[in-house]
This record gives structure tokens, sequence and C-alpha cells, in this order.
């Protein structure tokens, strides 16, 4: 029970970093926010909890193919801000994310690799 508070505690200490930092500069923030942390922290906890390799690099793997359909996100919600307000715009993103990966998914299908199942 140690070691899940330990997990959760660490992990949240890195959100909370990433909030503040943001809250200074804009640029730091991004930067930060950009850094793959919360897929390290987990390759981390996954190490330590001796899962087999093929499971750690599997995720690896996947988070690679996870992130790729999310970019456009990060393009429109700058873009859709001060037209739709905060809250229509998260939406809007996630709509934006939710297609994107489905598209991408049914695209890199054909080379064999299965996001979707």
């Amino acid at each position: 029970m140690l070691w899940l508070i330990t997990k959760y505690l660490t992990t949240a200490a890195v959100v909370v970093l990433v909030s503040e930092l943001a809250k200074r500069s804009d640029k730091l923030g991004g930067l930060v926010a950009a850094l793959p942390l919360v897929t390290i922290l987990t390759l981390i906890w996954l190490q330590i909890e001796n899962q087999p390799e093929s499971k750690i690099a599997n995720h690896a793997w996947y988070t690679f193919w996870y992130v790729v359909p999310t970019l456009p996100m990060f393009l429109a919600f700058p873009l859709l801000l001060p037209r739709l307000g905060f809250w229509l715009t998260l939406l809007a993103s996630v709509v934006i994310t939710v297609i994107c990966f489905g598209l991408f998914a049914l695209a890199i299908r054909r080379f064999g690799i299965e996001l979707i199942y």
C-alpha cells in the first residue's frame, strides 16, 4: 500500500510541477509538459515492479503511436480558444483528437499496427 501511495504522490507532483511552471512561464511550462514525464514514470514503475521487458517495450511502442494523433489538438486549441472559450474549446479538442485517432488507427492498420482491438 505504501508503494501505491508513493506512486500516486510522485505522479501527482509531476502534474503540479508542470502547472506551476506554466503559470510562471508559457515556454518553460510547455517544454516540461511536452516531455514524456508520465511515460518515463510509467516505464520506471513497470521496471521496479519487475514487469517483463516485452511489456515495458510494448508500452513505449504503443505510446509513440498514440501520441501522433493527439498532436492536431495542440494546434487547434490555441486557435479555437479566443472564438469558443475554454470549455467549448476543450470539448472541440477532445472531439478532434478522437476523430484523428480513429482515422490514424485506420491508416496505420494497413502497415500491421493495431491500435484499436
